[in-house]
């Protein structure tokens, strides 16, 4: 038996995955500079965020006064008090940033009369800790996660990230306890692939 023929590549970083999380992180990389990769088992319109309608959550209030404390408050009881309360805190306070971030990307949020991002309501968002309901979840339409996914696919190409369409990854390369590439192979053909990076991004969707 013959061994594997490798087609060996060389980036700075590799991400694994093409959707909202994963082309986000391509382009960021991309943006600072760095030579980056993404692999992806599907095209990247087609990730699952594609499936994601209802919207991102975020204290602009644009339809009435908010505030991320009061955002924090919602996620960490909707969890049941589960949740990684340092990470709920991260994520609410960034959250308006990050939409207008996608917002100058060009995602087509869906927009009040006076031109501002509009904010539906959904369960479990409140002001002033439970006390009555909120509009806080910006979306494009019944289209969110469509729209997140071209956009941040246009803008990553515009920002030379090379995609490897239809490669599904097997491995990754360790060595001495740290993570240095990953091993694909590419779909329509069967040939094999070797990814070596200083740096791995795994974007591959939820787990358990």
């Amino acid at each position: 038996m013959t061994a594997y023929t490798w087609n060996d590549h060389t980036y700075d970083v590799v991400v694994v995955g093409a959707g909202g999380s994963g082309l986000r992180a391509a382009l960021g990389c991309a943006q600072a500079g760095l030579k980056t990769a993404c692999v992806s088992k599907v095209f990247p319109t087609r990730s699952h965020t594609v499936a994601a309608q209802g919207g991102i959550s975020a204290s602009l209030g644009n339809m009435g006064q908010d505030d991320w404390r009061w955002h924090m408050y919602d996620t960490v009881k909707g969890a049941d008090w589960l949740g990684d309360q340092d990470a709920i805190e991260y994520m609410v306070r960034a959250a308006p940033a990050a939409v207008y971030e996608l917002e100058h990307w060009g995602v087509p949020f869906s927009r009040t009369e006076e031109g501002k991002i509009y904010q539906r309501a959904f369960g479990g968002m409140t002001k002033n800790y439970g006390e009555a309901s909120i509009q806080r979840t910006c979306a494009a339409a019944d289209r969110t996660g469509h729209a997140m996914l071209h956009t941040l696919y246009g803008q990553s190409l515009k920002n030379a990230v090379d995609f490897f369409i239809e490669y599904f990854a097997l491995d990754l390369i360790m060595e001495n306890g740290a993570c240095r590439g990953v091993t694909a192979i590419k779909l329509d053909d069967g040939t094999m692939h070797r990814y070596r990076a200083q740096r791995v991004i795994l974007a591959t969707g939820g787990y358990g």
